[in-house]
């Protein structure tokens, strides 16, 4: 992402204008400690592999990322002009952390790492579809046994 200062006044001034949500720190479910957990990445860099249909702008659609992936075979298909790439170009982790994922199952902090991550476009116009999208996915890494999610916003 461009930083604050390079964006001219008027944008400035629209990002710092922007309302920040605040959220119940109550968790809607429970469950076993996140060092039981196994966990799946959700990101919004618009990633998908080579070869992969890329995702189209306003669309809810995912892709599925295997988690043997490897980096240079991923593409990233987000579309903004304020978005800089040079982040996932040097480091993947950047938006999706699966090499932090994988140090942090190591370590025995988190119970294990799902064995497909999703990723969907950012910058969604219009949220119809979207729901219905969320709902297949949540199915799918319920099916991989999935506990916890670790959402990645680009």
């Amino acid at each position: 992402m461009v930083a604050l200062e390079r964006l001219s006044p008027r944008l400035q001034k629209h990002f710092l204008d922007m309302p920040c949500p605040t959220f119940d720190a109550t968790p809607w479910v429970t469950g076993p400690p996140v060092a039981q957990r196994k966990v799946a990445l959700v990101s919004t860099a618009g990633l998908h592999r080579r070869g992969d249909l890329p995702i189209t702008p306003g669309s809810p659609d995912y892709r599925v990322i295997p988690a043997d992936t490897p980096a240079d075979d991923l593409v990233m298909s987000h579309v903004s002009t304020n978005f800089d790439r040079t982040g996932f170009q040097l480091d993947w982790n950047v938006v999706l952390p699966l090499d932090r994922l994988r140090e942090l199952a190591q370590a025995r902090d988190i119970g294990g790492v799902a064995s497909r991550h999703y990723s969907f476009m950012g910058a969604i116009g219009k949220l119809d579809g979207l729901e219905h999208r969320a709902g297949e996915l949540a199915q799918d890494m319920r099916a991989d046994g999935v506990d916890a999610a670790l959402l990645v916003p680009v």
